[in-house]
């Protein structure tokens, strides 16, 4: 199980009062890379980003998976559940969106008040990749993730990543076998990659020069 965060700066979370007077926590747990805009994208290693893509969510939500809305991914700290009706997760252009209808307890009201106050300002969520792709983009490698499970997502407490303003972050929250897939991806390409020897390149410039002046 992998966790991303989202900054407050990107797209906070929010209170807001629908049906009368009924208290919605809302926001984003997730945007979609947009070329144009570097903080939809993190730093995943020192020589390696993520992206999530736009499919990133399709099937999660068509098989209408059980996600939990959790306060700081704490399963004591219960908010809604798709499966009950108090949580709703969809997609749209900008990124995975979740609406929680918060119950009548204490942690519900304390997040509520938190949110309201500007206390809790950022967002979350924790998933399993089940699609995903590498590719090089000048000297630096990108991840692609394409199709998740979505486990849980909900307001965070620490949700700003100190090396950029806006965006995503990973506080360690990536598993090993990422790390192997991105190993052996990097092991491929180098496999893949006919290294031409030094006199191999300057034979072949002196054979052009030859014939340039022929």
């Amino acid at each position: 199980m992998e966790r991303r965060f989202l900054s407050a700066a990107t797209c906070p979370v929010r209170l807001e009062k629908r049906d009368g007077n009924q208290d919605i926590l809302a926001g984003y747990a997730a945007v979609f890379y947009t070329p144009d805009d570097p903080g939809t994208e993190f730093q995943l290693y020192s020589d390696c980003k993520e992206r999530i893509m736009p499919t990133a969510f399709d099937r999660a939500i068509r098989e209408g998976q059980d996600v939990r809305a959790l306060f700081n991914h704490d399963p004591n700290c219960l908010l809604g559940r798709r499966s009950a009706g108090t949580m709703k997760c969809s997609a749209d252009k900008r990124g995975f969106l979740y609406e929680i209808v918060p119950g009548d307890t204490s942690i519900a009201r304390d997040v509520c008040q938190h949110v309201k106050r500007g206390d809790v300002t950022g967002s979350s969520f924790s998933f399993r990749v089940v699609k995903q792709m590498f590719a090089t983009e000048g000297d630096m490698d990108i991840r692609e993730v394409h199709d998740v499970d979505v486990y849980d997502a909900g307001p965070v407490v620490f949700p700003a990543y100190d090396a950029t303003t806006a965006g995503m972050r990973s506080i360690g929250d990536h598993p090993e076998e990422v790390r192997k897939a991105y190993l052996e991806w990097k092991a491929g390409q180098r496999r893949n990659t006919v290294v031409v020897p030094r006199s191999v390149v300057l034979a072949r410039a002196r054979t052009v020069e030859i014939a340039n002046c022929s």
